[in-house]
């Protein structure tokens, strides 16, 4: 008959011991040591503020934190760079893994053509609102003789008179000319005797006066389309008021 060891038993549980404690370690190990180092656990990079930047600078920024992108969406905002950046996804200063892509909003390459609204009969301050709103820029004023006191008289953009839905592009800055109430001031009557009437016109307009009545003279001596006479007359320090009309006799017969 075999004889059974009386350490036998020892054997077991110190081999069960064993056998639990190695299980215990690779339980741990797994996921405590092996887990966190393949997914980079702890290991979480920060995102920079990329608004403001150019393309290249973003991607140079990111690619030195090995980050990824992508554009997802692009508009206009007057005032940046073409192509730079105005929004992003995650947002600056988030915490996120290798190689995550960041989603990046732009500003279009070529500015959208928009109608420019109705600014006239308005005051500054809703035409400039209106301006924005519609996305130009805070616009320049140019003062003129008017009694709508700061009221919009007309447009300009580049120089030039402009109307409403004349197409422009956004982002642009037009010129309001705007009434500074001083119509009741007095000034001098120009000389327009012995100009040309064209020249006459821009004479008078330019003095914020009106053209009134023409008689043409055929039996004047005088060369075709001279000015021979006007009323009111400008000697004696005659005065009149922005708007006031100057009647005018012109030698020659009227045009056809």
């Amino acid at each position: 008959m075999m004889k059974i060891s009386t350490n036998s038993k020892k054997d077991v549980y110190l081999h069960a011991a064993i056998i639990t404690l190695l299980l215990m370690v690779l339980f741990f190990g797994f996921f405590f040591v092996y887990l966190p180092w393949s997914t980079n656990h702890g290991d979480a990079i920060t995102v920079p503020n990329l608004k403001g930047l150019t393309m290249e600078e973003a991607e140079d920024l990111l690619d030195e934190r090995n980050l990824d992108f992508e554009v997802t969406d692009s508009t206009f905002t007057a005032g940046l760079k073409p192509l730079t950046v105005l929004s992003q996804y995650p947002l600056e200063n988030s915490k996120v893994k290798q190689g995550r892509k960041i989603y990046l909003t732009i500003n279009t390459e070529t500015a959208p053509m928009i109608k420019l609204p109705k600014l006239t009969e308005m005051s500054v301050r809703s035409a400039e609102q209106q301006l924005l709103v519609s996305g130009l820029l805070k616009p320049d004023l140019e003062y003129q003789n008017d009694s709508r006191q700061n009221e919009v008289l007309e447009v300009k953009f580049g120089g030039t008179k402009i109307e409403a839905g004349a197409l422009i592009a956004k982002g642009s800055k037009v010129t309001l000319v705007v009434g500074n109430g001083t119509d009741s001031v007095e000034i001098d009557v120009p000389c327009v005797v012995g100009q040309l009437y064209d020249e006459a016109q821009i004479v008078i307009k330019g003095s914020s006066l009106q053209i009134g009545t023409v008689i043409y003279d055929p039996t004047s001596t005088e060369p075709a389309g001279t000015i021979i006479k006007q009323n009111p007359e400008c000697e004696n320090g005659n005065k009149v008021r922005s708007g006031d009309m100057i009647d005018l006799w012109v030698a020659g017969n009227p045009p056809n």
